[in-house]
């Protein structure tokens, strides 16, 4: 069949119009490579997900993905928290008291008096209430507790260094917090409970009363969801131990870490909890903290699986304190607050005895949560970090109060 005339029209107009589509179409590929070989080279990225830019910082610090980036084989969030509950007093006058030689009774019993009233005043049942707010809106997973103190009293015995152990129960730092969480619907129990160091000294509990034995029992503790059903979570192997170095003047001043394996939707890790030696103007004390630090790494985190390492561990990580933080550091672990805010502070204690500071007086970064990969498991990142309890608007109204003279850290972690 022959083409008419208007058909072969036709014909050389859709080809000279395909020519200039596809002449169009191959300049802007030219340009569109010419544009991309003039960008910065970009980090590749081994996931099932389209190649993103990421910062130095999320390559280096073990920052997670973001969420809508990741693998769809990466593990859901897990949510910790560490707090410093906070004796409620500074007890430094009272173990100077009782480091005369010989003891001065009166000064003992000074010392005593006064901490017991700064106890009453800072109020641990009204700071327990906002405590328990932090931990409803933080949702964590686990949460590694430190001071979680237990004062008792019974009658005054002698100033010896053994007295009759005083057994009435006076506050119950643990069982109170415990009553602010169930009154909020939340479902936490203790899986561990670490005894450390347990004292007694004679002082008055109110004015113009009769003299007793106060007594001090200090604990850490981790608290762990209870409303999760076996299929999600499992809880095993609970250890606790006290470390093999300690302070033993005036009295032995013992410290200690929990742990609990943890698995989550079918992949297990480990969390610890601990609270080392105050770093101090005494270089015999500071070597005390950095051997406890290098127990844990020898302890419960020589393990082949992923490890979250909390608390309070008394060591500067902003640098020019004692070695333990770096020491930590280099035996592996990632700090997921300078992974996800590398150029923040962070500070995370400095309040007041008395908790009524007007002003934020935190000056050092002593609360972390850490992390590091297992052997044979899953590695673990970073996904966010906040500290709690450090604004203005944080304190307890009418009092004034901080709920802690510490902030808590919650840190999002997830396995990759």
């Amino acid at each position: 069949m022959q083409m008419s005339t208007t058909q072969r029209v036709r014909r050389v107009r859709l080809s000279a119009m395909l020519v200039v589509t596809v002449a169009a179409t191959l300049a802007a590929c030219l340009v569109a490579l010419m544009w991309w070989q003039a960008q910065p080279a970009r980090a590749s990225v081994s996931k099932s997900t389209p190649t993103v830019e990421l910062d130095t910082d999320t390559l280096s610090n073990d920052r997670c993905l973001p969420s809508d980036l990741a693998s769809v084989n990466d593990r859901p969030p897990i949510t910790v928290m560490t707090r410093n509950l906070y004796l409620g007093a500074d007890l430094n006058p009272i173990f100077a008291a009782t480091s005369t030689n010989p003891p001065d009774p009166g000064a003992i019993v000074q010392a005593t008096t006064n901490a017991w009233a700064t106890i009453n005043a800072t109020n641990f049942p009204a700071r327990a209430n906002a405590l328990a707010d932090e931990v409803e809106q933080s949702d964590p997973l686990l949460v590694g507790l430190q001071e979680v103190s237990l004062y008792r009293t019974g009658p005054f015995d002698s100033f010896s260094s053994n007295p009759t152990p005083a057994e009435y129960v006076e506050y119950d730092y643990l069982d109170i917090l415990l009553q602010e969480l169930n009154e909020r619907d939340l479902h936490y129990a203790p899986v561990t409970i670490t005894v450390n160091a347990d004292g007694e000294t004679p002082g008055f509990t109110a004015p113009g009363g009769e003299l007793k034995d106060i007594r001090l029992t200090d604990r850490d503790v981790i608290l762990a969801r209870t409303d999760l059903p076996d299929s999600k979570l499992q809880l095993s192997k609970p250890q606790m131990g006290n470390f093999d170095n300690y302070a033993k003047v005036p009295l032995p001043l013992l410290r200690g870490w929990g742990s609990i394996d943890v698995t989550l939707r079918g992949k297990t890790f480990r969390f610890i909890n601990t609270h080392l030696e105050p770093e101090s103007t005494d270089p015999d004390v500071n070597k005390i903290q950095v051997a406890q630090g290098n127990e844990i790494l020898r302890g419960p985190a020589d393990t082949d699986l992923p490890v979250i390492l909390v608390g309070d561990f008394n060591s500067r990580a902003g640098g020019g304190g004692t070695p333990t933080y770096s020491n930590l550091i280099g035996a592996g672990f990632k700090d997921a607050w300078s992974a996800t805010h590398p150029r923040e502070l962070g500070n995370t204690w400095g309040h007041d005895e008395d908790l009524l500071n007007t002003t934020v007086n935190l000056t050092q970064r002593l609360d972390l949560v850490l992390f590091r990969d297992g052997e044979l498991a899953d590695g673990l990142c970073a996904l966010d970090a906040d500290v709690v309890g450090d604004g203005l608007t944080d304190r307890i109204r009418p009092s004034g109060l901080w709920p802690s003279d510490h902030a808590g850290v919650v840190a999002t972690l997830r396995g990759e």
